[in-house]
């Protein structure tokens, strides 16, 4: 009979430990197929979860390696989707508290908020070493662009920006097809957007703000303002405190291919027109608050192949350029959403809203030309689950569409448009006559290092907006 051995309870804590450990971390293999271990699986916390921030986190979910555990929302009265998708994901309101209590049991973060909040809730996820799933536009200002670029290197996260036609068969078959239509010199882009109120006064009253409301987390670091229905839950677009307007709302998903295509990031020159808002006779009075009715913008690139400049123009608000005369009268150019037309020395290329259905110029092209073949990998899991699969994947390893290096200068460009159309309405205060009254009305020239418009300072205000104090935004 052998003697008993003495066991410390230390050493008995020590080796359960071990092996609860070991039956959590369980190998695929071990559990067969078409089961996935826990230890494969991307736990994945909301910050957003109505509206967009509902179909972000169901299409994260279509991974059977996504698991929603928790999601923040300022507006409960919006949730009802997500509640019912994930009746067990913890619920909050304030994205912060979130963030603090699941720091140690999440892996990652969608932000679906208002662009207001864009980067002061994706910075706080990335620093707790989150990977991020950051909707378009990446920002609300060129500033902020610029720091979650650099954030996204420094805490070594994989991050996607939410330009889903990123991951698309059309704009890689635009890029397939590109050069044959030689060197592009010009791009014209449209949008159908706004489809939401802009060019309005600004709302005015009092109201009580609802219950299941956070109104002062909702405004986030802009200025703190009296509650009005008018902004939420959608039409805070067309609010320059909160939204981009119809550029930062599509032109995410119209130029991609453009950035996609063509050897340019950053724009020295750009310059705008805005619709005249006409109160009565002989008064332009403008809406400085709200995003314009319609717009045309005008941004030039130098190639950073040090070939000649590309010219890229912008409309929305239903303004369009002019057809080409190779599109025949009945045939469309682009799609309900908007399109881009590609300019070359050999030719033109048309695609519609996400570099869809790409086709040379005149159409009859596409049947007689020698089309190249397909040589750019597809994603046929499509722009959500790709960044699922890349966060397990791990930085360095995983990939994505539009990671943070690529959506960053892209939302940056984006942004300088409105910073054209803000300056647009400066006006003279030294006015003399209507020759002088708006003293934005140039080409406004633009360095990129510095981040700054070099010929007109007043400009440079809205490069990076001032926080209201109780927010912050530094690496």
């Amino acid at each position: 009979m052998s003697k008993k051995k003495n066991y410390p309870r230390r050493h008995f804590i020590r080796d359960a430990s071990m092996g609860l450990a070991a039956f959590s971390i369980v190998p695929r293999h071990v559990l067969g197929k078409g089961h996935i271990a826990p230890s494969d699986k991307l736990n994945i916390a909301g910050i957003g979860a109505g509206g967009k921030g509902a179909s972000d986190l169901a299409e994260c979910a279509k991974s059977p390696k996504a698991n929603i555990v928790a999601f923040a929302d300022v507006d409960h009265r919006q949730i009802g989707t997500s509640v019912k998708n994930f009746p067990k994901a913890a619920v909050y309101k304030d994205f912060r508290e979130m963030l603090s209590k699941h720091k140690d049991t999440i892996d990652a973060v969608t932000v679906s908020t208002p662009d207001n909040t864009h980067a002061v809730a994706a910075l706080a996820a990335m620093q707790l070493g989150k990977h991020v799933y950051l909707q378009k536009p990446m920002t609300h200002d060129i500033y902020e662009a610029r720091i979650l670029t650099q954030a996204a290197k420094k805490y070594k996260v994989i991050t996607q920006m939410g330009n889903q036609g990123g991951s698309g068969d059309g704009v890689r078959r635009t890029q397939e097809l590109i050069g044959l239509i030689g060197e592009v010199t010009s791009v014209q882009c449209w949008t159908n957007r706004p489809v939401w109120p802009q060019g309005l006064p600004t709302p005015s009253g009092k109201h009580d703000i609802p219950a299941d409301l956070n109104w002062d987390l909702w405004i986030g670091p802009a200025k703190l303002i009296d509650f009005n229905p008018s902004y939420l839950p959608f039409n805070w677009r067309g609010w320059w405190a909160f939204g981009t307007g119809s550029l930062g709302d599509m032109a995410c998903h119209i130029m991609d291919p453009v950035f996609r295509c063509l050897p340019i990031d950053y724009p020295t020159e750009v310059e705008a027109s805005v619709a005249t808002l006409w109160r009565e006779m002989w008064n332009d009075t403008p809406n400085p608050d709200s995003c314009p009715p319609s717009s045309i913008i005008h941004l030039t690139y130098p190639r950073k192949d040090n070939g000649k400049n590309i010219h890229v123009s912008w409309y929305d608000g239903g303004l369009l350029p002019m057809r080409p005369a190779e599109l025949l009268p009945e045939e469309a150019f682009g799609n309900w959403d908007g399109g881009v037309l590609f300019e070359g020395t050999k030719g033109k290329l048309l695609a519609d809203c996400y570099g869809a259905n790409p086709r040379l110029l005149p159409t009859k092209l596409m049947a007689t030309t020698n089309l190249p073949k397909e040589s750019l990998a597809r994603v046929p899991e499509g722009h959500y689950v790709q960044w699922v699969n890349a966060c397990i994947e791990g930085y360095g390893k995983g990939v994505t569409s539009s990671p943070f290096e690529f959506a960053g200068p892209f939302t940056e460009s984006i942004l300088i448009g409105n910073l054209a159309l803000r300056s647009y309405y400066i006006k003279n205060p030294k006015l003399k006559g209507w020759d002088d009254k708006y003293l934005g009305r140039k080409k406004l020239l633009w360095d990129a290092d510095k981040m700054r418009i070099t010929n007109f300072e007043e400009a440079n205000q809205y490069v990076r907006r001032e926080y209201r104090e109780g927010w912050s935004l530094s690496l």
